[in-house]
């Protein structure tokens, strides 16, 4: 959680990179996946998500000589599914991870609503901008039986919502005295 244009969604990409590759710096100290994974990355709709997320971890959504230009390395797509209806949005890639095996990434949006989010078994869900309440929690019940990981990189333009009082220490009480 921070300011516009300082980052986050950057990181996150570079993140979801490394879990769907298993390529880690030396100096990564956060989770580590020594096998293939199936991860979400989703965003407020399907366009906002193409032009942020997607076009982070592949490339220009519009220059599809240069998708594998992004924070997946080209040599590790395998393959990329589009969506229908909307130009240049994808669904899923598959990624070559070090343990041999390929990793799965499904892009999701937040204007799919609450039902879209049921039934999957992830071992991480990527949330850029904040999500509505019930998406965030369907999201991170998704992860509960791998002990998976959920990410958010938001600026918190909605104020103290439930979604970001959830991350403050105190419930984002407000001290009037």
């Amino acid at each position: 959680m921070a300011g516009n244009q300082l980052g986050k969604t950057l990181a996150g990409s570079f993140e979801w990179a490394m879990h769907l590759t298993g390529l880690y710096p030396d100096w990564w100290e956060g989770r580590r996946f020594d096998q293939a994974v199936r991860l979400w990355a989703a965003g407020e709709t399907r366009v906002s998500t193409r032009d942020t997320v997607q076009r982070l971890l592949v490339g220009e959504p519009e220059k599809e000589e240069e998708w594998g230009m992004g924070a997946i390395p080209g040599a590790a797509l395998r393959k990329i599914r589009r969506a229908n209806g909307i130009p240049n949005v994808i669904d899923s890639i598959t990624v070559k991870h070090i343990s041999g095996m390929n990793s799965t990434l499904l892009f999701k949006t937040y204007e799919q609503g609450r039902t879209a989010w049921q039934g999957e078994t992830l071992h991480g869900v990527w949330f850029d901008e904040e999500p509505p309440l019930d998406i965030y929690s369907e999201g991170l019940t998704r992860t509960n039986a791998t002990d998976g990981i959920v990410m958010l990189t938001f600026t918190p333009l909605k104020g103290l919502s439930e979604v970001v009082r959830m991350y403050l220490a105190d419930g984002g009480r407000i001290d009037r005295n």
